[in-house]
């Protein structure tokens, strides 16, 4: 068994007891939900890629399936206008960098989506701000220290919130 020093998370500053069917606000620390086993998804398509993948990277899966539900209404072959592409609506630079070769694939999408977020969540420390750099970009969220001032972001942030906290 490894220790937590040993584990390379660092030294713990605080405990969170997370009960069945806590929601994540959007103040929520961005810690590894997750990980505990607190959240599962169950009842929507691709339910156990949600849970799986949402478990190996600290995302919760509840979040992930919400994601899904508002990029993509959980159909692996959509393509924004914008150009993002799949359940997990990666645009195809992003994808790239993720190393997702085939974006319309789920369980890359998901993989992928997941791993950003993961990325986020540590850079920003809150889910709103995490979401909003998922949606407008990380430099957004620099740039305005927190969700910025547009409306489709906003929304989004809103959306994805009001549907985990009602899991």
């Amino acid at each position: 068994m490894i220790s937590i020093a040993d584990s390379g998370h660092g030294t713990p500053d605080f405990i969170r007891r997370v009960l069945p069917g806590e929601g994540v606000s959007a103040t929520a620390p961005a810690s590894r939900v997750a990980a505990t086993g607190a959240s599962q998804v169950t009842g929507v398509p691709f339910a156990d890629l949600f849970n799986t993948i949402g478990t190996r990277y600290g995302v919760d899966p509840v979040l992930l399936a919400a994601m899904a539900r508002t990029e993509s209404s959980f159909q692996p072959s959509a393509v924004s206008p914008a150009g993002a592409q799949g359940l997990m609506q990666l645009m195809p630079g992003t994808a790239k960098g993720l190393g997702v070769s085939d974006p319309f694939d789920p369980a890359q999408s998901v993989d992928g989506a997941a791993r950003l977020m993961r990325d986020l969540l540590d850079r920003f420390g809150r889910v709103d701000h995490a979401l909003a750099g998922y949606n407008a970009g990380p430099g957004a969220v620099l740039r305005y220290d927190g969700v910025p001032p547009y409306a489709e972001t906003q929304g989004y942030v809103a959306k994805i919130l009001a549907l985990v906290e009602g899991a």
